[in-house]
């Protein structure tokens, strides 16, 4: 039984069910039925379907209806649907594909036609299938060897702190200082990847406490001060007065903010600044009280089509000479700012850069959970 084919028909009528099951009887199919839209919904998780077959003309949830739904979830959109219908309009067989159907059969039912149809998108849901396990096996192997490049970095981090111990000349110094910020920011970038694999696999675990953003915000400028100012940028901060306290994981809040200020920092041209600015939205009954953050810097800026791209994986934008582009820094933000139930946006400023916005909810005292 486990291995068939799971097929699910959505139909009203138990004539329509019994038509389809004698049709399809000889092609060994596991078979189940439900007869209107908010039923079959409910049952996708236990029956796991490959397939459905989906009326239209139903009660409530109409067909057409359903596989918009279905095929708006991320969890269900790749499940094939075979509209069935008595419709013949080419207006409506169009709505049936604007839905999101896979395919469409007309009724009444020919047999051949059905089992064709059925094993075509059968062979589809199949291909689908091994595919993600294609997908899932790599990502495995990459989740394991960028955990496995941790400790030989760590090494060579040990080994970078006990030359500084050693009396050299003050040019190695330098180098081995070099050396010991590039190790870290490549480890910054393993912890990103992992994270990001966690994620995928719905593993993350925040460690939420409450926390002020703005002393996170002053602690992040700090420490990027002298890198910006090694560029000739200036980084600025304007922060509120009194504390703003959010809940959340302090350590990948941070991780956002380093990203936005480092993408900043390398996107900026010299004689430039950054400001990092954090407020607090005024009021609405609407809505939750919310912090907003923005990084603001006067680079090369994004495009109106790369803003509906650049917070995907491995998207890297404009391509600059001499600066390092891998494309999960902006991804990585977008997914932690998700995790914590917040949103993350990109923006012109005006007359030339980009304004990085995020809104995050905010708690008004350190005691609130």
């Amino acid at each position: 039984m486990g291995n068939k084919q799971v097929v699910l028909v959505v139909d009203d009528e138990p004539a329509n069910l019994d038509v389809i099951e004698i049709l399809l009887f000889k092609e060994g199919y596991e078979l189940h039925h439900q007869d209107n839209g908010a039923d079959a919904i409910a049952s996708l998780a236990s029956i796991n379907p490959d397939l459905i077959l989906l009326d239209v003309m139903m009660p409530d949830i109409d067909g057409i209806e359903l596989c918009q739904q279905l095929k708006n979830d991320r969890q269900w959109q790749h499940i094939p649907i075979i509209i069935i219908t008595a419709l013949s309009e080419k207006e409506d067989l169009a709505r049936c594909l604007e839905a999101g159907a896979d395919d469409f059969l007309s009724k009444p039912i020919n047999s051949t036609e059905l089992r064709a149809r059925v094993r075509s998108m059968l062979r589809i849901k199949a291909q689908y299938d091994r595919i993600q396990e294609t997908m899932m096996l790599r990502e495995e192997m990459l989740q394991t060897i960028v955990h496995d490049l941790r400790n030989p970095l760590i090494g060579i981090l040990l080994g970078c702190d006990s030359l500084k111990a050693i009396d050299l000349p003050e040019r190695s110094k330098k180098r081995i200082t070099q050396i010991g910020q590039a190790i870290e920011q490549m480890r910054l970038l393993i912890d990103d990847i992992l994270t990001i694999g966690r994620i995928e696999a719905n593993k993350l675990i925040l460690n939420r406490t409450n926390f002020d953003i703005t002393e996170l915000a002053k602690s992040a400028i700090a420490d990027f001060e002298l890198y910006a100012t090694n560029k000739q940028i200036q980084l600025l901060g304007e922060l509120p007065t009194e504390p703003a306290y959010i809940s959340g994981d302090m350590h990948l809040i941070r991780r956002v903010l380093d990203n936005l200020i480092d993408n900043a920092i390398k996107f900026s041209p010299q004689q430039s600044s950054i400001i990092l600015r954090i407020e607090g939205l005024p009021k609405n009954p609407d809505r939750q009280d919310l912090i907003k953050i923005e990084v603001i810097d006067c680079g090369i800026g994004v495009s109106p089509e790369q803003k509906q791209t650049i917070f995907e994986k491995y998207e890297v934008g404009n391509i600059v000479m001499g600066v390092s582009q891998i494309g999960l820094g902006l991804s990585f933000c977008k997914m932690m700012i998700q995790a914590h139930q917040g949103s993350i946006s990109v923006t012109q400023n005006q007359p030339k850069g980009t304004i990085f916005t995020i809104l995050l909810d905010r708690v008004k005292n350190p005691s609130q959970i």
